[in-house]
């Protein structure tokens, strides 16, 4: 193998090609850092950041157990906070304590909290609620009895508004002596006590009136009578 001298011409050039090289490498490098910006993730920004009215809410989804919200009140200028809603179904939010959330829409939780707020801590609460993520657990059961094909619960997706009629379908439908026009949906409220509304599946399902077709919440029971005459 052949030793160039240290200060011969070939030695020269040779460091010299491999400093230009070097050179372009590095601002090739450079110009690369430039004009390629590093990726954002605009995902990151909480919903409840861009919104500045309660009335373009959400009110179609239905919060469950598990799901992330983003939160925020308007005049506590203050940045938006991630809340995720309990096993139980409940929500811990600031100053207003711990407040039911799953069966609620965005909206509906807004306005809940509004004059829980109100009443101690703000002359006026605007609330601002997006949902973040979504769980994927159910947001409960529903409970049939009566004359359906098979009795028992029907789990509520966390993903699909269910109504009394899915829930009947869900189960087999009806049986041969049901009473169509006399479906009950019994809701248990907070205080204890309970509304109860008739169902006519007639309208619902022969005359396709859907907008008729309550939306069931975590442990409302639909009972189905019995015709009081069978033919």
């Amino acid at each position: 193998m052949k030793v160039l001298p240290l200060f011969s011409a070939p030695f020269r050039r040779s460091i010299f090609l491999l400093s230009l090289l070097l050179v372009g490498a590095l601002g090739l490098k450079a110009q690369n850092a430039t004009t390629t910006p590093p990726a954002t993730d605009s995902s990151s920004t909480p919903i409840a950041a861009s919104l500045n009215t309660m009335n373009v809410l959400n009110d179609k989804s239905r919060l469950g157990n598990g799901d992330r919200i983003s939160y925020r009140v308007i005049e506590e200028q203050k940045e938006p906070i991630l809340l995720q809603v309990s096993d139980s179904g409940e929500l811990d939010v600031p100053l207003a304590g711990r407040v039911t959330a799953a069966g609620k829409t965005c909206k509906e939780l807004a306005y809940h909290l509004k004059p829980l707020l109100e009443k101690e801590f703000f002359y006026k609460a605007t609330v601002i609620i997006g949902v973040e993520t979504l769980s994927t657990k159910p947001l409960g059961k529903v409970y049939l009895m009566g004359q359906v094909r098979t009795q028992g619960a029907v789990e509520i997706p966390s993903n699909e508004t269910l109504t009394v009629s899915k829930a009947v379908l869900l189960v087999g439908g009806l049986a041969d002596f049901a009473d169509r026009r006399k479906v009950k949906l019994v809701h248990k409220k907070a205080d204890g006590t309970s509304d109860t509304v008739i169902v006519d599946l007639v309208e619902i399902l022969d005359k396709g009136h859907s907008e008729r077709d309550p939306v069931v919440q975590p442990n409302d029971m639909i009972i189905v009578p019995q015709r009081l005459v069978n033919w």
